[in-house]
């Protein structure tokens, strides 16, 4: 964990954010205005503001603070000891076993039940 002083958002930060979402949505908006353009060259402006936008929003004080819980979350991603591949094909195997067995016991306990009802109501044979 790490405790680091917030400093909080700015006028400039809001004012940032509102240009970035306002680059997505005219790069939005120009994707569809632009349909008979090529596929390619639309997408490719699409990612590039949107690239734009997402730099500019990382300039923000929130922004860098997400950034900043990425990264740490990637490092605590790493220090996860992850089950071997066998270990995973034999819990995968284990519980496709049980999903079996139970949906096989439920049946069971349906048929059960639906015999003693249809005895009971005299309906079904």
């Amino acid at each position: 964990m790490n405790a680091r002083a917030d400093t909080g958002s700015t006028g400039l930060d809001t004012a940032k954010l509102v240009v970035s979402a306002a680059i997505i949505v005219v790069g939005i908006w120009a994707f569809y205005f632009f349909a008979s353009y090529s596929l390619l060259l639309r997408v490719v402006l699409l990612l590039a503001l949107v690239g734009g936008a997402a730099a500019l929003a990382l300039m923000t004080a929130p922004g860098q603070r997400l950034w900043r819980f990425a990264s740490d979350s990637r490092m605590e991603v790493r220090k996860v000891v992850w089950p071997t591949r066998q270990e995973t094909l034999q819990t995968t195997l284990i519980v496709i076993v049980m999903v079996f067995l139970l949906g096989l016991l439920l049946w069971l306990f349906d048929s059960v039940l639906m015999s003693i009802l249809r005895f009971l109501t005299g309906r079904g044979g």
